[in-house]
């Protein structure tokens, strides 16, 4: 059996980091990228390839990445589009150039390094593409709204692609976490918006803002067993052998019952409606 090759963006922290060290301790092959692969000694040590890939960079960019590892590595069978950030802002403070790099990193990038991938996966008949969506996916909230709003937007494109692929034998799954403990929520990862209006400080936005920061390194997610779940997930193996590779993996308790939550919700509002929403048809013919 071939050995598995993986590439992953975002790999200096949080969840790449924690895939990729999991798949090289199972003796799998790992091309780590970043912005600045210096920073990725500490895996370069332990037997990955690292590489420097800014997610944002131009596709053709991207492309000619994305031909130098297949001619170097050969078949990737694993893509992991792990980069991201959260912006904290309420909808109103975020200027349209911190909602465009917002997308821009967390949409574009993603979208445009599957892109940059493809033919080659196409080519060979297989493979997997993760993409990193969350349990904000489900449901947007005050001071996150436009990180919400990308994560939707992930899940969205993630299950447009999972149809679109498989007739070239390609798995497509959106993983959606809940809060883990990692660096996400650190000063400097979590970016704020320049503008925070004071008249937003004693509504919901502010209350959120603290507890943002009180949940910084009290995240009840363990990262480590987040990644080990992801891999065995995306091979086949472990907890998941013998099962297919879904479409959306929600990771968390909390993840679990803020998904359940929502389709209460949903499902409560779309039977307090109906009369509303089968009104709007054309009569039926008889």
């Amino acid at each position: 059996m071939s050995v598995p090759v993986w590439v992953i963006t975002g790999s200096g922290n949080g969840f790449g980091k924690a895939i990729a060290l999991e798949a090289l301790n199972r003796g799998h092959k790992v091309i780590a990228t970043a912005r600045n692969a210096s920073k990725l000694s500490d895996l370069q040590a332990v037997g990955a390839e690292v590489l420097n890939l800014d997610v944002t960079a131009d596709l053709e960019d991207l492309k000619k990445i994305a031909a130098e590892v297949n001619a170097k590595y050969g078949c990737v069978t694993h893509l992991i589009n792990a980069a991201g950030y959260i912006l904290e802002a309420a909808i109103e403070e975020a200027s349209p150039k911190e909602t465009f790099d917002h997308f821009n990193t967390n949409v574009f990038g993603a979208v445009n390094v599957t892109r940059a991938f493809l033919p080659y996966m196409r080519a060979q008949k297989k493979g997997v593409i993760a993409n990193f969506g969350s349990m904000a996916s489900w449901g947007g909230g005050p001071a996150y709204g436009l990180y919400a709003a990308t994560k939707w937007a992930i899940s969205g494109i993630s299950e447009s692609l999972r149809t679109e692929l498989e007739p070239f034998g390609i798995k497509t799954i959106v993983i959606e976490p809940g809060y883990f403990r990692t660096s996400f929520l650190n000063p400097g990862a979590r970016i704020k918006s320049e503008v925070q209006m004071k008249e937003y400080e004693e509504t919901v936005v502010g209350y959120v803002r603290k507890m943002l920061d009180n949940a910084d390194n009290n995240q009840p997610g363990d990262v480590k067993k987040g990644a080990k779940v992801i891999v065995d997930v995306l091979t086949k193996s472990g907890l998941a052998e013998g099962k297919d590779i879904p479409m959306r993996l929600a990771l968390g308790s909390d993840a679990d019952a803020f998904i359940r939550a929502k389709l209460t919700d949903t499902e409560t509002l779309l039977t307090e409606w109906k009369d509303a929403t089968y009104s709007t048809d054309y009569p039926k013919v008889e």
